[in-house]
């Protein structure tokens, strides 16, 4: 056996996550007696029955000077976020409050074809559905004001911005008002050329990334809880997540996933991005990760309305998951999709070659395939308003089309939408008995 003497974090097992490890350890290289007042992200999960006054002294033992501070809560996962040196962390983390210390990682953003591919355009045609009444929230970087979500009726409903703290709906990356309108843009500027799945749909931008396209685990787990909070106020039926970030842990243990699941239990439909990992195995982020929630891969159309020549794209993320769990859940377009351009945002200096007839800008990723199955699960809600977000997850699995080296399936719109509206709920104890009898 080896005499090396152990370092305190490493000694720590499950008490700190292997990322926050990392970051000690890297800290330690700079700093090797843990003085140095390098503030380090965080998230605290408190001990279940914590009781107040083993919270309280946490709190003051944490915020008793400027490097330290520990506030804000997640109630969703029964945690705290904050900023606390490498010696504070370890002053705490056998504190009788805390159950465990992550590193709060950061977490970064990963229609013209695409719409009639999967067939969403035979919905609007043939059963008359287009989302009205539905209403997806989408996490991001935000949403900007683009005709094709504000005319002939504004559809943004609602816009919380948890980076800067603005109340009108703006985007100074310009990836959430793309994935907006591969969601629910009904093509006004393009004469109905670039639309997404529900036209009609309402939506919410809840920005949590910066103009970089990046942000912390605990500002989106922030979104996922004002989602949970304003669920009856906006009707909120559908959480589009084109973000990620990469899983060092199982989903019962990682904050984001843990967040994303509780709002599929209070009743919210969440799609989350496989990753852009592809086409290496094992490579599903969170909260992607979760097996409660619906994972979007994306596929490669070629350009094209036949299947035939439809692949999985090579950058789009493969299971299994961390945990060992068959991903992605479905597939949907993700390949040089076009889509809304927020003016003047990052996306639009940045990529001015791929602008399209300049309201419009193609950007490819299962960052785009999410809304996109987002869009056509407001279409199957809209035709059956008491599908739970279990009923909408069988449904997409069950009606996919196999056509991926039959390996996966390929969401379909119109087979999605043809269950859902015949899909009945269990009967009532009232009606079982009416029936026995």
């Amino acid at each position: 056996m080896s005499n090396r003497k152990r370092i305190w974090f490493e000694e720590a097992e499950r008490k700190l996550d292997p990322g926050l490890v990392q970051q000690l350890r890297s800290n330690r290289k700079v700093d090797p007696d843990d003085t140095s007042t390098n503030e380090i992200p965080i998230i605290v999960y408190l001990k279940k029955n914590c009781d107040k006054d083993k919270k309280d002294d946490l709190l003051k033992t944490c915020n008793h000077d400027s490097h330290n501070k520990l506030e804000k809560e997640l109630p969703s996962i029964n945690g705290m976020k904050g900023y606390l040196t490498p010696g504070m962390i370890k002053q705490i983390k056998d504190h009788e409050a805390v159950d465990r210390i992550f590193y709060d990682r950061i977490v970064s953003a990963y229609l013209d074809i695409a719409s009639d591919h999967i067939g969403a355009v035979n919905v609007h045609t043939h059963h008359n559905l287009t989302g009205k009444g539905v209403t997806i929230a989408v996490i991001d970087t935000g949403i900007y004001p683009h005709e094709d979500l504000t005319n002939p009726i504004d559809r943004i409903v609602a816009f919380q911005d948890f980076v800067n703290g603005q109340s009108e709906p703006y985007d100074d990356n310009g990836h959430g008002t793309h994935c907006a309108g591969d969601a629910a843009g009904n093509g006004f500027l393009s004469n109905g050329k670039y639309i997404g799945p529900a036209i009609e749909a309402s939506v919410i931008g809840i920005k949590v990334l910066d103009e970089q396209g990046s942000g912390r685990l605990s500002t989106i787990i922030e979104g996922l809880e004002w989602c949970m909070e304003h669920k009856e106020k906006y009707n909120i039926r559908i959480i589009s997540l084109s973000l990620g970030a990469p899983a060092y842990e199982s989903f019962r243990e990682d904050p984001m996933s843990l967040a994303a699941q509780m709002a599929w239990h209070h009743g919210i439909v969440v799609c989350a991005a496989a990753g852009n990992s592809g086409p290496a195995k094992s490579t599903i982020s969170t909260p992607a990760i979760d097996p409660f929630i619906i994972t979007v891969g994306s596929t490669d159309d070629q350009g094209t309305l036949e299947r035939t020549d439809d692949t999985i794209a090579d950058y789009s993320s493969r299971g299994p998951t961390i945990d060992s769990f068959v991903k992605p859940d479905i597939y949907a377009p993700g390949t040089n999709i076009i889509s809304l351009l927020a003016s003047g945002s990052a996306v639009e200096s940045e990529f001015q070659e791929l602008i399209v007839d300049g309201d419009y800008i193609q950007l490819s990723g299962t960052s785009m395939a999410t809304p996109i199955c987002a869009g056509v699960i407001a279409l199957m809600l809209e035709a059956n308003p008491s599908l739970s977000p279990n009923d909408v997850k069988s449904i997409l699995k069950a009606t996919s089309k196999p056509t991926l080296d039959d390996l996966w399936g390929y969401i379909e719109a119109e087979n999605a939408v043809e269950m859902a509206k015949k899909y009945m709920l269990p009967l009532s104890a009232e009606k079982l008995g009416k029936v026995n009898g």
